[in-house]
Formats: C-alpha cells, sequence, structure tokens
C-alpha cells in the first residue's frame, strides 16, 4: 500500500526514525545512564533510582548472573510486578547476554508451570509474596536458580525493613514457601559486586525478548523480539513522541505493569528521553493511586481505557493539578470516547490511542499528539512501517475498504518460540505479519478497527484466548462441551462468558467459578456462567462462537440446585 500517511504526519516527525543506530537494548541504556546520570529514573514508593544507580545496579546484577555460568541466551525469568527491583532485573539480565521472559505475578501454578518449562528458563527473578506458586511447579521445570525479592529491598533502611516486616507480619501477604538454594536479590546485588561484569556481544538479531502471547490459537507461545526488534520501536516510538516533549525533565505515570509489553515497550521509550518513570505498584487501590498522583509532579500518563476510568470516577482525582500534564496515551484495549471526552473535560488533556499487539513490540499505529480532540482512530503507522490492508485471499484492497490489518516492519517479531507452524500461519512469505483486526484506512491514513478476525477476549487490556478458558473449564468433570466468549463488560471492557453443556446436572456456576480460580489468573475467570442443552456448531462441528454472544434458550426445566442461577454472574 502506498504510504499516503507520511502526507499528513506532524511536521517534526521523520519517516525514517534511525532504527539501526543502536546494536542492543544494553547500549541504549548505557548511553542513556551516561546523559542522565543524576535524573530519576524510577520511582516508587517515596524512593527513586537515579540512571547512575541503576546503571551500577544492573551491571552488578549482571555480573552476578554471569557468575552462575549461565549460558549465552540462557532465559530468565521475572515475575514482579512494579517495583524498583524489576529495572534492575531487566537490564541486568539483558546487559548480561540472557533473555527475558516476563511472568504475570498473578499465574496460577499450572500457567507458571507452562511459562517455565516452555521456555526453557533456568533461572528466575521472583517478589516472594508469589514464592509459594512457584514452589508447587519448581520440580517440574528446568530453573536451577531462585533470585527472591522482597517489596522494601530498594526503598532504603530503615523505610524498606519497615515494609518488609508489615508486608509479611502485619498485612500477612506472603504465604509460607521453601525453596531450598533461593538466593536473596540484595545478596545477588553484593555478590555482583564482588565480580567482574564482561559487557555481553549481542546484537540486534540475538533475542532480548519471550513475551508470550496466546496468538491465534490461544495456546501461549512466547514471542521471539531481537534487540533489533525492541530498539527498532524504541527509536519509532520517540520520534514519534521527542518532538512534543523536553529531554531530561518529563515524568511519565506508569501504572501499567512493566511484564506488559505494551508498558515495557512504553516506558524504555521514555526512558531514552531521560523521563522519570513513576512506578505504581497497585494501581487496583485507585485510592492510593490517586493519593499517590497528589505527591507526585507528573507529566505523562500511559494508561488503558478501564484505568482512566476508575481514575475518573474517584472524586479526589478531579482535585489534582493537571496543568504540568502534557500527554495521556491510551492503549491495550480501544478507549472509548465518553471516557476519552470525560478525560479532557477533567484534565484539560486529550487521550492520544495507539495500536499495537505483542509481536510487534508492540507499537504499530499511533494518532499525533498535537491532536485537539480525541479520534476515535488507532492513528496512522508509526515511521519505518508498511501496511497493507488485505481481504481473505491476501488480496490488498484499496483504501477505504474494510480488510485484514498487516503489518511489516522492524519491530514485527522473529517468529513464535519452538512454534513453527504456528509462525507460519501469521507471518506471510512478502514479510507481513497478520494481525486478525478487521480495519479500514481514510485517504489521510488514520486508521480505524471495524472488527476483530481473531476471537480474542480483552479484559482490561490484557489479552484472554478462549482457547485456554475451554481448556481448563473442560478438565472439570462435570463438563461436557463448553465454549468461551467475550461479552461487553462496563469496567473491564469486556468479561469472559462461557457456555456449559452439563454431564453432571448437579454441577452449579459457582462450583466452576472456584474450579477456574484454581487454573487460571483472575482476569480469565468467567464472570457470565451459562448452562445449555447443546452449543451452536458448524456443519463441521465447530462450535460457533459468534452465536454463544447472543442470549440463546438455556437448559429446560431440569430441576436445578439450590441456589444456581441459570445465566450467573460473578461478583
Amino acid at each position: 500500500m502506498e504510504n499516503i500517511w507520511l502526507a499528513h504526519y506532524p511536521a517534526a516527525v521523520p519517516a525514517d526514525a534511525s532504527v539501526d543506530a543502536y546494536r542492543s537494548i544494553g547500549e541504549v541504556f548505557v548511553q542513556t545512564a551516561r546523559k542522565f546520570g543524576s535524573r530519576p529514573a524510577f520511582v516508587n514508593m517515596g524512593a527513586e533510582i537515579t540512571f547512575g544507580d541503576l546503571e551500577r545496579d544492573s551491571r552488578n546484577f549482571a555480573a552476578y548472573l554471569q557468575s552462575l555460568k549461565l549460558p549465552p541466551g540462557a532465559r530468565v525469568a521475572l515475575m514482579m510486578p512494579n517495583l524498583l527491583q524489576y529495572p534492575v532485573a531487566l537490564f541486568g539480565v539483558l546487559r548480561a547476554g540472557y533473555v527475558v521472559v516476563n511472568c504475570n505475578p498473578l499465574y496460577t501454578p499450572r500457567e507458571l508451570e507452562h511459562q517455565l518449562v516452555d521456555s526453557g528458563a533456568t533461572a528466575i527473578v521472583i517478589l516472594e509474596n508469589f514464592a509459594h506458586v512457584l514452589e508447587k511447579c519448581l520440580p517440574k521445570t528446568a530453573v536451577a536458580h531462585v533470585i527472591t525479592a522482597r517489596i522494601g529491598d530498594m526503598l532504603g533502611t530503615p523505610k524498606g525493613m519497615l515494609v518488609n516486616f508489615a508486608v509479611k507480619f502485619v498485612k500477612r501477604m506472603i504465604p509460607a514457601w521453601n525453596i531450598p538454594g533461593a538466593v536473596g536479590f540484595r545478596h545477588a546485588l553484593r555478590a555482583g559486586a564482588r565480580h567482574d561484569y564482561r559487557e555481553a556481544d549481542v546484537g540486534p538479531d540475538d533475542l532480548a525478548f519471550l513475551q508470550y502471547t496466546g496468538g491465534t490459537t490461544g495456546v501461549p507461545k512466547g514471542a521471539m523480539l531481537t534487540h533489533g526488534n525492541m530498539v527498532a520501536n524504541m527509536q519509532q516510538l520517540s520520534a514519534w513522541v521527542q518532538p512534543f516533549l523536553n529531554e531530561g525533565s518529563e515524568a511519565v505515570v506508569m501504572a501499567l505493569p512493566l511484564y506488559h509489553i505494551f508498558a515495557l515497550t512504553a516506558s524504555l521509550t521514555f526512558m531514552k528521553i531521560g523521563a522519570a518513570s513513576i512506578l505504581i505498584t497497585n494501581p487496583r487501590d485507585i485510592p492510593g493511586f490517586v493519593k499517590e498522583l497528589s505527591r507526585q509532579r507528573f507529566t505523562i500518563l500511559v494508561g488503558v481505557n478501564t484505568l482512566f476510568n476508575a481514575l475518573l470516577r474517584n472524586p479526589d482525582f478531579a482535585k489534582l493539578d493537571f496543568k504540568p500534564l502534557k500527554l495521556s496515551v491510551g492503549g491495550g484495549m480501544s478507549v472509548q470516547r465518553a471516557v476519552a471526552e470525560q478525560w479532557k473535560a477533567v484534565t484539560g488533556n486529550s487521550v492520544i490511542e495507539a495500536y499495537g499487539l505483542t509481536e510487534a513490540s508492540p507499537g504499530v499505529t499511533a494518532n499525533p499528539l498535537d491532536l485537539a480532540e480525541f479520534s476515535g482512530a488507532i492513528g496512522m503507522p508509526v515511521p519505518n512501517t508498511d501496511i497493507a490492508i488485505r481481504d481473505e485471499d491476501g488480496r490488498d484492497l484499496p483504501v477505504g475498504e474494510a480488510g485484514e490489518l498487516c503489518v511489516r516492519g522492524p519491530q514485527v517479531m522473529k517468529g513464535y518460540w519452538q512454534h513453527p507452524e504456528e509462525t507460519a500461519q501469521v507471518l506471510t512469505a512478502d514479510g507481513y505479519l497478520r494481525t486478525g483486526d478487521i480495519v479500514v484506512m481514510d485517504p489521510r491514513g488514520f486508521i480505524r478497527i471495524v472488527d476483530r478476525k481473531k476471537d480474542m477476549i480483552i479484559v482490561s487490556g490484557f489479552n484472554v484466548y478462549p482457547n485456554e478458558i475451554e481448556e481448563v473449564v473442560g478438565r472439570h468433570p462435570g463438563v461436557l462441551e463448553v465454549g468461551a466468549v467475550g461479552v461487553p463488560n462496563q469496567v473491564s471492557g469486556e468479561a469472559v462468558k462461557i457456555a456449559v453443556v452439563r454431564l453432571d446436572h448437579s454441577l452449579t456456576a459457582d462450583d466452576l467459578r472456584v474450579f477456574c480460580q484454581a487454573h487460571l489468573t483472575a482476569y480469565k475467570v468467567p464472570r457470565v456462567i451459562e448452562f445449555r442443552c447443546e452449543l451452536p456448531k458448524t456443519n463441521v462441528g465447530k462450535i460457533l462462537r459468534r452465536a454463544l454472544r447472543e442470549e440463546a434458550p438455556q437448559e429446560p426445566s431440569t430441576p436445578k440446585p439450590a441456589g444456581e442461577t441459570r445465566a450467573a454472574k460473578a461478583p
């Protein structure tokens, strides 16, 4: 497709973002740390770490990992919320020449086991609060080195000691665990300071991340993101935002978890211009979040629709000082117009919606930062990005016609880890990534999503894949058949709904919900549970998920157990 969008770029945004200017993420980080050494890089819980201190600590952590004699390209898992330890560990792993495997701290043992086994991770850095989960699956994995962090590790003494005491003994947030040989995070930093650090020979084609996603089938797979992919996307997004921001003086509120690719790349991008990232550890605590914002001067806020909406519903949010706020970035899920308009009314700042996916590191399109009003579009392709809109047969469609969005650029992944068949399904012979999203482009190059080809469910910005839900629910001995779909939800955008044909008619919605809670992260647990006498299917027996989204006759007059609702919603 002709790059018609280039003629409508903001004047200061280049078409070429110099995507090959750096060999690795570590090279970008070290140069940035030298440039902004004394400036805060990350802020959390009233403490901060400067770029200079982060460079030193990540170097020491890299030296510690190298002392473990891990082979080049070893996979190291990180399982932490937004804490100061996360960037130290992240840059330490990358600078040591290893590959980061980001893990959601809310994973169940089943989910964590799959990711550790599939990635072949041999080391993990995990917050002590979640060590009991690791303990349950550790013997089934190749993990030989466990580094445990505590919330107060990086907050300084005595504050850190007080926080750790309160978390463990007062709030009792750390379930009992026992992992012989586990090493504390602070011990690892001290040990690393006594070892020599060897700069790793890492180049653009080397893996930086195995970032897990369901892809098109719902089976979690590691998207292989190279240093070249990530550096390219940092450069592309920096070219998009830098003309509107000031180096060394911005402060970005990072409430989304850094283990999520949207927040991760956004943080790296703003880091490159010397911005301080204000890490919010528990964004679900909206009153606490707003209180933290009242203490900070912030110029950028990165969020998803559900976060914007939750903040707007807090009465104290409107009392904050929004004069310094320059940029509100929305991604991860569609931003609703009503939310965007209320955000503008309260903050005076337009939400700039962007679009991406894990397989593209993730940035693909963005709205211009000088946009006066919310556009409802996902923007136009960022620099060095080619777009094709194709029909079912792979033929290019003209502007104005709806088709599947296909992306080609230096940010597109190498493929799925150990899944060549899945890779072949999404990467075309001419180098395009098939996104599964159905879009329309206008004559200026602005793109709007009109439908999703995939059955993916997006809950508060997180991908939930029906196949995984169906596989888990199908394990219950009382279930004959199950289909999973997404349904609208005012709070999370979408929620998981399952339609079940029972084998055991005494099975209740509560029974299924408890079962799912033991095997699925909370946001994946079905909120709507329907019992049906049969599921709609194609003539070859495939469940018609489209029909499951519609209201349908429930089971007939089979006596229902006491307390059961035919279509039950979670509290």
